[in-house]
């Protein structure tokens, strides 16, 4: 979660007070904090289990069902409150089923996401909530600002990364490709190229990932050519970081933390207790990677118009320089440069445009669906409300969640996808009608 100041934080800690009866799962506690103008919920939960989230006005509230649950909490009202949320209260429902109702300041659009066991904990339901709150924080703030993109071409000086059988350099191709993409996103509204390597220099990974970082980039572009030993493996490739390389940076940042004191959002981790720091650290990268996934896909499907992919979906995989922990970053591999035929492309001045080309599309696709409040694409996505908006499905999205986040009915989400009924898989496209 991208944000410039830490306003409150609040951790709620529960122990088990009622005994297990058979149920699959159980809720074990619920925490919330705000920054920036954003606010997160974070549902503990024994073991991963379905849920369904939907809104309700006046007054407004966003409820959570999980059925056949344990309830591991005393019910009532939690005496939680931060950002949009100003109360929390569980109970049980249908005498297996637990309820979470989010009392709130204002409407908000929530995000979810399963982030996974850590430190102990079973699994968590991560709840983001924007809007209410957080558009007074926006209007306060620039308006129409450009979204940044930085542009890593990789490699460069003496790591020359894969050579073609012509003997054609990675890091001479995709430094060409990154130019072009820069030139591009400069020529386009509301948008602003950071290129962090213009030279055929070397630069570490970590300082690539920092100075993204250090210029406040809404989005990081690594474009490389891939290389293998069989010649014949040809197509393009994008990569967001796994859950592993997550787990990595976190463990080094926080080892760093009592001596250099890194920042997540604009928040220092020196001054926080430890187990505040890896709450931090790991809400932030995990949220950061779904918005990835997202952006990757959106890439992916433009590059699929101008030839083979080799995967029809975002891989995932531990790259160093992904592991920003705010800022969504995704590799691109235009194509295998060990493939005599790709190799040829790659260095054809035209087919570096039409790589560009699509990169940039992708880049758009992605801004305009997922626009960053106070930007010209929230403004374009107040002001073109005809204009089709697409959604990539991605883990612990349900039918509903994408819904009560377009602020559209479920039944016409169902009707403009031609769903028979709420199941959607991940990866998949769905059509947003307009409000």
């Amino acid at each position: 979660m991208q944000s410039s100041s830490l306003r409150r934080f609040f951790v709620f800690t529960l122990l088990l007070a009622l005994p297990s009866v058979g149920a699959a799962s159980a809720v074990e506690g619920v925490r919330i904090w705000s920054e920036g103008g954003n606010t997160r919920v974070v549902v503990d939960l024994a073991g991963r289990t379905d849920y369904r989230l939907f809104p309700l006005r006046d007054p407004d509230r966003l409820v959570i069902d999980f059925p056949d649950v344990d309830l591991a909490v005393e019910p009532g009202d939690l005496g939680l409150a931060a950002g949009v949320v100003r109360a929390i209260r569980v109970a049980r429902r249908d005498g297996n089923d637990v309820r979470v109702v989010l009392d709130l300041v204002a409407a908000a659009r929530p995000r979810t996401l399963f982030a996974g066991p850590v430190d102990g904990r079973g699994e968590r339901l991560v709840i983001d909530l924007s809007g209410g709150v957080e558009t007074v924080a926006a209007a306060q703030g620039p308006r129409n600002r450009d979204v940044v993109i930085a542009i890593d071409p990789g490699h460069g000086g003496r790591d020359p990364g894969a050579v073609g059988p012509s003997k054609t350099l990675e890091k001479t191709v995709v430094l060409a490709i990154g130019r072009e993409l820069a030139k591009r996103v400069d020529a386009a509204k509301g948008m602003r190229a950071l290129l962090i390597r213009n030279d055929d220099t070397l630069i570490d990974h970590t300082e690539r990932m920092e100075r993204a970082r250090a210029h406040g980039a809404d989005l990081f572009v690594s474009i490389h050519a891939d290389g293998f030993h069989d010649l014949r493996a040809r197509g393009s490739s994008v990569y967001a970081l796994s859950l592993t390389g997550a787990t990595s940076e976190a463990a080094r940042r926080l080892a760093d933390a009592h001596n250099s004191g890194p920042l997540v959002g604009g928040v220092t981790l020196s001054d926080k207790e430890e187990d505040l720091q890896w709450l931090l650290m790991t809400l932030s990268q995990n949220a950061t990677i779904s918005a990835s996934v997202k952006a990757g896909q959106a890439v992916l499907r433009e590059l699929a118009t101008i030839g083979k992919v080799h995967k029809p979906r975002v891989q995932q995989a531990n790259f160093i320089v992904l592991r920003s922990p705010d800022v969504p970053s995704i590799l691109v591999e235009t194509a295998f440069i060990s493939n005599p035929g790709e190799e040829r492309k790659l260095r054809d001045r035209g087919h570096q445009q039409k790589l560009a080309a699509a990169i940039l599309r992708g880049v758009q696709n992605y801004f305009t669906a997922n626009p960053p409040p106070g930007t010209y694409f929230a403004e374009l996505s107040r002001g073109d409300d005809q204009k089709p908006v697409q959604h990539v499905v991605v883990r612990g999205d349900t039918l509903s969640d994408v819904a009560v986040r377009y602020n559209v009915r479920l039944a016409a989400l169902r009707q403009a996808n031609a769903l028979r009924n709420d199941t959607v898989r991940i990866g998949q496209v769905l059509t947003i009608p307009s409000p």
